[in-house]
């Protein structure tokens, strides 16, 4: 099992609060998110989204689609959003915004393995190749949520 974190900034001239919605909204990711091919959800959850389940499926440099569920661990509206993984990875993805002088810093973490026999057997090779797709995935959502909200981004990392 290969275990991987990474951790992307997006700063964007946006309130906290519209970048939250976008964040939380992901059934609209395929509209603005470039490699984001489905999103579902499965499972409505509470009132504020607790326990909601939702299907993606991406595909970026890469010649594979990943699939994979989430489902909606904690919630604090506009501050925080995570969630739990399972399917070819598995582990836990948390969304944190901060808002600052009309600039908000989306930050994600992103800690997974992969559960996959074949991307198991590959890490030693692949590694940087999956560093690299997971780089451009976000960069593509960077850019397409300033998009989506006629905003700047300010700087990716």
């Amino acid at each position: 099992m290969a275990e991987y974190r990474f951790l992307t900034t997006w700063l964007l001239e946006a309130e906290r609060e519209r970048v939250w919605d976008a964040i939380y909204e992901s059934e609209r990711w395929p509209e603005w998110w470039r490699g984001v091919l489905e999103t579902e959800r499965l499972t409505a959850g509470e009132e504020d989204g607790l326990g909601q389940v939702g299907r993606y499926v991406w595909r970026s440099k890469l010649p594979y689609k990943l699939e994979f569920t989430m489902r909606t661990t904690a919630v604090e509206r506009p501050f925080l959003l995570e969630g739990e993984a399972s399917g070819e990875l598995a582990g836990v993805g948390r969304w944190r915004f901060f808002e600052q002088g009309g600039v908000t810093a989306a930050v994600y973490e992103w800690n997974v393995h992969t559960t996959r026999a074949w991307m198991n057997l590959m890490t030693p090779f692949a590694r940087p190749l999956f560093a690299l797709n997971h780089d451009c995935v976000m960069r593509n959502g960077g850019e397409g949520l300033a998009k989506l909200l006629g905003v700047r981004l300010l700087a990716l990392d």
